[in-house]
């Protein structure tokens, strides 16, 4: 029985926990025992809570025993856990940063509050990279997280530490946010899914940086999870409105059960016509158009041609709409860059090199202010062209990177491969990143699904779909 709760989706565990066929405790303390033999290898949970999960689910096993099951929570005593830059009561809230060792929080965050409303318990916490701003998670506070299928592969950014426990099968089920692609990109390195949901679906509040403005639309609160029938429902209970995150918009989220396949039309984007794709994952999204083509789905290529810019798009929108990326890393005080560059090289800094990085081209950024017009004009009329191009019964395939899982350090070396998920987050449309299988190298490969705004039920219901026929997850060999 151990052995397959590592396999089971969070919705299958609820199941059987209201049916009295497992125990909430059972299911607690064999993800813990997996967390303990995994993490000396891939540095996910970087603060624990074991004690406080068992002894919440030995209340959730009392409550069952004592309650009819229509009356329990939906995910009532189903572990999980939770990306570290959200507010966790009586956990650690660094971001990353040095500057904020420390910090403890004493209240949830507004989707960790609807998560463990819902019936969840949390394990513990999952490395970022500093201040969420980076394709890997790695920091001075906590270190560097490995991948599971391969130690020596970074496990992406910023929900990297989320991505590699739900990955490794040591979590069913991770809470994650996604400005660039931070969702995106460790569901796609680490083998499972992750939804980037509509601007404005889920609330951030509670995160730490927290986006503004504009921001807080193209900054986005989702899951990440082993298994595609968890994604519906675990974003359900946590969209809507709280009064706080002032990006947050009432919306009727649509339901996945009732999307009929064969009335969709399958928009195939193969590339954005400037970075290559390998021709691994460009076969892989060629079996999957085959598949939906064997299942009476209409499927067309499209090649827009903005998306050639989703870089330059992603960061003009960013530089009018967020505070300065200086200010966030310097705790209030902005960082100088060439200053913190040359401490870097001496050793001396508290910062990471992605984040001086950033730090510098933002100030390039700010210098070219007719540029930075035009680029956000170029992000407002490429979503008219998704709107005339698509309509609502279409959803697009599109790459989720240029390759699989690179090795550490690479990403600084070729930094703009993760230009395939940060246009998206302009254009404020949901994206479900799905798992297709392994490359020969047992690395795995995976698609973006994504739809206008407001069609989450559509790439969900396609994500289910895909892992009917490729498989989804499939747990690391060395695991």
């Amino acid at each position: 029985m151990s052995e397959e709760l590592l396999y089971l989706s969070a919705t299958e565990m609820a199941r059987r926990i209201r049916a009295r066929k497992l125990t909430s405790r059972e299911a607690v303390d064999t993800h813990i025992r997996e967390i303990e033999r995994v993490n000396p290898t891939i540095n996910a949970v970087v603060a624990d809570r074991y004690s406080l999960a068992r002894a919440e689910a030995d209340r959730a096993d009392a409550l069952t025993a004592s309650t009819h099951r229509d009356d329990l929570p939906a995910f009532h005593g189903v572990p999980c856990t939770i990306k570290e830059c959200f507010a966790l009561e009586g956990m650690p809230n660094t971001s990353g940063l040095v500057a904020r060792i420390g910090t403890v929080v004493d209240k949830d965050a507004t989707a960790v509050e609807r998560l463990r409303r819902a019936g969840f318990i949390p394990m513990g916490v999952t490395n970022v990279s500093e201040l969420c701003m980076w394709m890997e998670s790695d920091n001075k506070v906590y270190g560097r997280t490995s991948n599971p299928y391969d130690a020596r592969r970074i496990v992406g950014g910023s929900s990297g530490g989320e991505g590699a426990i739900v990955g490794s099968g040591a979590s069913p089920l991770g809470l994650g946010s996604d400005i660039g692609g931070s969702i995106r990109m460790p569901a796609f390195f680490n083998g499972v899914f992750g939804h980037k949901g509509t601007g404005g679906l889920v609330p951030n509040s509670g995160q730490y940086p927290v986006a503004h403005g504009a921001a807080a639309r193209y900054c986005v609160t989702g899951p990440i999870t082993r298994r595609a029938e968890d994604l519906h429902p675990v974003l359900s209970l946590m969209a809507g409105p709280d009064g706080i995150c002032e990006g947050a918009t009432p919306m009727t989220l649509g339901n996945p059960d009732a999307v009929d396949l064969a009335s969709l039309v399958v928009v195939n984007i193969e590339d954005d016509g400037r970075i290559p794709v390998s021709r691994e994952l460009r076969d892989a999204q060629a079996r999957v158009c085959d598949h939906l083509r064997s299942r009476g789905i209409r499927v067309r290529d499209w090649k827009p041609k903005a998306l050639q810019q989703g870089l330059e798009i992603w960061s003009s929108a960013l530089s009018q709409n967020g505070q300065p990326y200086a200010e966030i890393l310097g705790n209030g005080t902005p960082v100088e860059g060439w200053k913190a560059l040359a401490d870097f090289l001496r050793g001396d800094s508290p910062y990471t090199l992605p984040s001086i990085a950033l730090v510098l081209l933002e100030k390039l950024v700010a210098n070219n202010d007719e540029d930075t017009r035009r680029f956000v004009s170029m992000g407002e009329e490429l979503y008219r062209e998704f709107e005339r191009e698509l309509g609502e019964d279409a959803v697009f395939l599109y790459p989720s990177h240029g390759w699989t899982a690179p090795k550490h350090r690479v990403p600084m070396m070729v930094p703009v491969l993760w230009a395939y998920t940060a246009a998206l987050n302009i254009l404020e449309v949901p994206v479900t990143q799905v798992p297709l299988g392994l490359d020969r190298q047992g690395i795995p490969l995976g698609v973006q699904v994504g739809a206008l705004r407001g069609g989450d039920h559509r790439t969900i219901r396609v994500a289910c779909e895909l892992e009917r026929a490729f498989g989804g997850w499939i747990r690391p060999r060395a695991s």
